[in-house]
């Protein structure tokens, strides 16, 4: 009597252990969710041509976004270049038509 008790035990154990593993595979997600494209793509465009002007004015890069100006894209792009003799940098706000 005593190995049927915990043969009986191991069973029911065995079982809520498979309904367990079970339960959490199906509630795993079957695909990916997609970005939304345009907007991730003209942030990282933006990112990118502020890094160049950052890189002409002799500056650093503190902000790249995009707007639309008289209908067109443009990407606005803050950098901030060094001050002269120990000065605190100053703040240039630069216009860039986006291609």
């Amino acid at each position: 009597m005593k190995t049927l008790r915990s043969h009986l035990r191991t069973a029911i154990l065995a079982l809520c252990a498979v309904g367990l593993f079970a339960s959490r595979a199906t509630a795993l997600p079957t695909d990916m969710p997609q970005p939304a494209d345009p907007i991730i793509l003209a942030s990282s465009d933006c990112y990118a041509i502020g890094q160049q002007v950052a890189e002409q004015n002799g500056g650093t890069l503190a902000k790249a976004s995009q707007s639309t100006r008289g209908g067109q894209s443009v990407c606005v792009i803050v950098v901030l270049v060094p001050g002269k003799d120990g000065q605190r940098p100053r703040r240039s706000e630069i216009v860039v038509p986006q291609n």
